[in-house]
C-alpha cells in the first residue's frame, strides 16, 4: 500500500529524514512512534503529498507521490494533528462541504455521519462538538472518497479514555471495512489496542519495522516451572525447534519453530524428564514492549 525508498528531507538547518525505507501491506494498521522530532510528522506529510522530499521516492497505492499527487490524494484521507473545522457548519454542512472539495456531489452525510457514529449530530455546529467528536468529523470528512490508505496524525491528542476507546473501534472498523490506516501517537496504550504493526523512529531514520499481535505470539513462549532447574535451559537449548532462548531461574523465554505445535511437543517432553512445568504460554509482545526495548537497545524476541 505505501512504498518509500531512499526518502531524504531537508528543512533549512535539519536533515528530518535520512534514508527512510518501508512498506507497508494493504488491510494493517501501522503505529508509527517515535521522540518528539524524530520526524513522523515530516514523513506523513510527505506521504499524502503535501511535501516534496529532497530525494527518495514514496508511492501510495501504485502512484508516485511526484509524478501524480491528486492520484495519491484521491486514495488517501489525511488528518493532521491541528487540523481545522468551520465552527459555524453543522455536521451535515461539514461534510456536504468535504465532499464537494473531493468533487463528489452526490454524497450521502446521513450515512457517512453514522459511518464515524455522528448521526446523532447531523444539524449540531461543529464547534459545540466535544473534542472527540470533533476528532470523529475529521475523520468522517478525510474518508468521504473512500480511500484506501487513512493517515492519521496524532488522533487520541486531548482525548479523555472514553473517546480514545471509541477512536480505537472506529479505526478496527475502518480497517475491516477495506482500509489501510498509518497512524502516529504518544499513547503507546492506545495504539496497542488496534495496531498490527509498528514502525519506529529515531533522529530522521526508520530504526524498527516488525508486526505485531497473533502472528508473533504463536512463535514467542514463555515456561515457567515450580522452582529453578539448570536443567531448563540445558533441556531446551538441546533443542533445534527452539531459538532465541532466554533464561531466568525458573523462567524460559524461546521462539518455537513451528509454534503451538512445537510448544505442546516440549510442554510434553519436559513433563516426561520430570521438569516441574506450572505454565506454559504465548508470550505477547505489546508495542510498548517492542519500543521500550527499541530505545534501550535491548533485542526483542
Amino acid at each position: 500500500m505505501i512504498s518509500v525508498e531512499h526518502l531524504v528531507f531537508e528543512y533549512p538547518t535539519l536533515r528530518a529524514l535520512n534514508d527512510v525505507s518501508f512498506e507497508t501491506k494493504a488491510g494493517t494498521i501501522t503505529a508509527l512512534v517515535g521522540p518528539n522530532g524524530a520526524g513522523k510528522t515530516t514523513l506523513m506529510r510527505c506521504i499524502a503529498a503535501l511535501e516534496r522530499p529532497l530525494s527518495g521516492s514514496i508511492s501510495v497505492n501504485g502512484f508516485d507521490t511526484h509524478e501524480a499527487p491528486r492520484a495519491v490524494h484521491r486514495n488517501m484521507g489525511y488528518l493532521s494533528d491541528f487540523f481545522g473545522l468551520y465552527g459555524d457548519l453543522t455536521v451535515r454542512q461539514s461534510l456536504i462541504y468535504a465532499a464537494r472539495r473531493h468533487g463528489l456531489s452526490d454524497s450521502d452525510p446521513e450515512t457517512a455521519a453514522r459511518r464515524v457514529g455522528l448521526a446523532d449530530y447531523l444539524d449540531t455546529r461543529a464547534k459545540e462538538l466535544s473534542r472527540g467528536l470533533k476528532q470523529r468529523l475529521g475523520i468522517g470528512q478525510a474518508i468521504l472518497h473512500d480511500p484506501k490508505l487513512v493517515v492519521l496524525d496524532e488522533p487520541a491528542s486531548g482525548l479523555d479514555p472514553e473517546a480514545r476507546v471509541a477512536l480505537s473501534e472506529l479505526l478496527i472498523a475502518l480497517r475491516d471495512g477495506g482500509m489501510t490506516v498509518l497512524v502516529s501517537s504518544h499513547i503507546l496504550a492506545e495504539l496497542e489496542d488496534y495496531a498490527t504493526d509498528i514502525l519506529i523512529m529515531r533522529e530522521g531514520r526508520i530504526v524498527e519495522h516488525r508486526a505485531l499481535g497473533v502472528a508473533a505470539e504463536k512463535m514467542t513462549f514463555r515456561i515457567e516451572l515450580l522452582q529453578s532447574s539448570h536443567r531448563l535451559g540445558e533441556f531446551l537449548s538441546a533443542r533445534d525447534d527452539v531459538s532465541n532462548l532466554k533464561v531466568d531461574g525458573n523462567v524460559a523465554v524461546f521462539r518455537a519453530a513451528n509454534g503451538l505445535e512445537t510448544a505442546s511437543s516440549i510442554l510434553a517432553d519436559a513433563v516426561s524428564i520430570g521438569l516441574p512445568v506450572c505454565g506454559l504460554a504465548p508470550l505477547h509482545t505489546s508495542l510498548q514492549d517492542a519500543y521500550i526495548a527499541h530505545m534501550r537497545g535491548e533485542k526483542v524476541a
